[in-house]
């Protein structure tokens, strides 16, 4: 797997050695912290599913280079560890890591509008724990665990994930993200879109005393679906969305001071048909300034937004919890932060239509090419084998000398044949 190097100069360009230290992770006397990072973000980087399937790795040295060791640490090594990190941590490496990001235009600090939802992690084991939680996927009510995710809707990239949610803590995720954006760019998130099971409907409330504005669905009740059936076809209006496709012209109904029954105030509501749905899509948002039109299109793009998350969470393995060797959920979410943040990286580096390149698509062309690896004591050098995908990797960006600081200063250098 000598592709998985491609990941050391964008490694280095988010400065990994500073967010390990940021976040207070602790080393061993042999093995410092980011040597017990990397080989996990290797089995992300090259979709491993479990950390117990780090074993399919021992043999190829690319991982453990990576990681600057001579060979990849046992799953229970990496289980234990993970278990000596707190929520504490995985925070404070958020916070590193989203200022990076919005240094190196992967996340937009100016737009500030993010996408939020949950994610159920399903578990297998007999630990009784976890709470039930209904599972979309599954469509039951099962003891899942239950992560949360935001993402921002610009470049549409993870930038925040919690795991080890409980029914108690939950609804006040929406807060919590706030309250770490601001902390990371100066100031709150101009826009938050969500489904209305992401919060309660006093939560909106507390968005309001923020000056946050949000856009949510709806759960269409028995009493709102009486409502939008009774109205006549004059009480729609017909908006063109600036999109290609045959549903670009919905019809609207907007009620601009709709209550709620726990919501302090009333709030806007529209009604929209024509989307491609049978039922009629709901949108309440507390944005009075807002353009119809513009608020339907943040509505699609949350559309795309969700449909990127099921591609990182796909390529990235956020799904799979093992109850035999498990790995600490709250790191396994950030990890997913930091690993989607590398191809997103390597994206801006290829030439070519690679903007919008799914992180599935960038894992099978690059990280797990094979090559020649040699170590002239000085330096490293990956030689990476020919394949149809050779000629992007000539015309990348690449650097074509790279220290690498967890191994002791050697350069890395690149060659394609």
């Amino acid at each position: 797997m000598a592709g998985l190097l491609l990941a050391v100069p964008d490694l280095i360009a988010l400065d990994l050695p500073a967010l390990a230290d940021a976040a207070g992770y602790p080393g061993t006397r042999v093995i410092p912290a980011v040597s017990w990072l990397l080989p996990l973000l290797a089995l992300k980087l090259t979709a491993t599913r479990r950390v117990s399937h780090v074993d399919d790795l021992l043999a190829d040295p690319a991982p453990a280079l990576l990681a600057g060791l001579p060979i990849l640490p046992e799953k229970t090594a990496l289980t234990d560890y993970s278990y000596r990190l707190s929520h504490g941590h995985q925070r404070r490496l958020l916070a590193a890591l989203d200022k990076k990001m919005i240094a190196a235009g992967l996340a937009a600090s100016s737009e500030a509008i993010f996408g939020l939802g949950f994610h159920a992690v399903m578990h297998w084991g007999e630990d009784p724990a976890p709470e039930k939680h209904y599972v979309p996927t599954r469509s039951q009510r099962t003891r899942p665990v239950l992560t949360f995710f935001a993402q921002d809707t610009g470049t549409r990239n993870l930038v925040y994930a919690s795991a080890g949610l409980t029914k108690a803590t939950r609804a006040r995720e929406a807060i919590a993200f706030c309250g770490h954006w601001k902390a990371v760019s100066g100031t709150d998130p101009k826009m938050l879109i969500m489904d209305q099971k992401v919060t309660t409907q006093a939560i909106p409330g507390e968005l309001d005393e923020r000056g946050v504005k949000f856009a949510a669905l709806r759960m269409r009740s028995p009493s709102l679906m009486r409502h939008i059936k009774a109205l006549a076809p004059a009480d729609y209006t017909t908006v063109a969305l600036s999109r290609p496709g045959p549903r670009n012209r919905p019809k609207v109904h907007e009620d601009p001071a709709e209550t709620l029954t726990s919501y302090p105030g009333t709030i806007r509501q529209l009604a929209v048909t024509g989307l491609g749905r049978d039922a009629p899509t709901v949108i309440i948002t507390n944005d009075q300034e807002i353009r119809t039109k513009a608020l339907i299109g943040h509505y699609a793009r949350r559309m795309t937004i969700g449909q990127r998350l099921a591609e990182i969470i796909r390529a990235f393995c956020a799904g799979a919890l093992s109850s035999a060797v498990n790995l600490n959920a709250d790191l396994d979410v950030v990890l997913c932060v930091l690993a989607q943040a590398l191809p997103a990286a390597f994206r801006l580096r290829l030439p070519g239509n690679y903007a919008h390149a799914a992180p599935g698509t960038l894992q099978r062309r690059f990280p797990g090419t094979p090559g020649e690896i040699t170590n002239d004591g000085t330096g490293i050098t990956v030689k990476i084998n020919r394949r149809a995908y050779s000629p992007v990797l000539r015309h990348a960006t690449l650097p074509d000398n790279t220290a690498v600081p967890w191994w002791g200063g050697r350069h890395l250098r690149f060659q394609f044949a």
